[in-house]
């Protein structure tokens, strides 16, 4: 199977911090794969490395067998934490601006997920409730037609009713015969059924990587059994 991501040797130092200590792994295409480990692992700048949002301080980043930069945005769709909307817009207006600035972009299947999600096209995003704010992140993410999706703790501070939801529409909307995805998250019992490889990543170390299905099947482990056992 063909790897969509490689790090090879890659260290990421910060001030005072070193992120990620000279990893190197390969992730297939096709896969939903989860990223877990606790706050301060290195999740978020594994996934900020992948997307070309930043840069090893040494080693090498390959998407789909190319260096990864900034340019490397036509073929990944980003899901940041953060809530980088413009309040000003509306939900419609915001689908229509990122049409605009990604060739990619499936307004038609944005436009379906808005009636899956139950947003209002015509409500400000300022007035939307976080809950809300995530679905229509969410869509965003999923209306551009790239090989890989990079979502960071898409499903944090939700309340269950919406990460169900939310769940649901990852199930619905992605394309796994051309598309991967790789999400960050803290939510593991929620998102494991969807989940078809795992990372655990600790002080800016990898872990481990494996399927899923392997951990349940070989190991009669959950995935939460297997976190423990895996990141103490």
């Amino acid at each position: 199977m063909n790897s969509i991501v490689a790090f090879s040797n890659v260290t990421k130092k910060y001030p005072g911090r070193t992120a990620l200590n000279n990893i190197s792994f390969t992730l297939p295409q096709g896969k939903v794969i989860g990223l877990v480990g606790p706050n301060g692992s290195g999740k978020s700048t594994l996934l900020k490395l992948i997307s070309g949002l930043a840069r090893p301080s040494s080693g090498l980043v390959e998407v789909n067998g190319k260096a990864a930069h900034r340019r490397i945005a036509g073929e990944v769709a980003y899901l940041s934490e953060l809530d980088v909307l413009y309040p000003f817009f509306t939900v419609l207006e915001t689908i229509r601006f990122n049409a605009g600035l990604f060739k990619d972009f499936d307004q038609a299947k944005a436009m379906e997920m808005l009636t899956f999600m139950q947003l209002e096209p015509d409500q400000k995003v300022r007035s939307l409730s976080k809950g809300n704010r995530g679905r229509l992140k969410i869509i965003l993410a999923l209306s551009r037609q790239v090989p890989l999706v990079l979502m960071d703790e898409p499903l944090s501070g939700l309340d269950p009713l919406v990460r169900d939801s939310i769940i649901r529409s990852l199930i619905s909307f992605l394309d796994l015969e051309s598309q991967t995805v790789i999400m960050s998250t803290h939510e593991v019992a929620e998102v494991e059924p969807i989940l078809d490889m795992v990372v655990a990543i600790q002080k800016g170390q990898i872990r481990n990587i494996d399927e899923v299905e392997n951990i349940r099947s070989q190991h009669g482990q959950s995935l939460i059994q297997w976190m423990k056992e895996t990141l103490t």
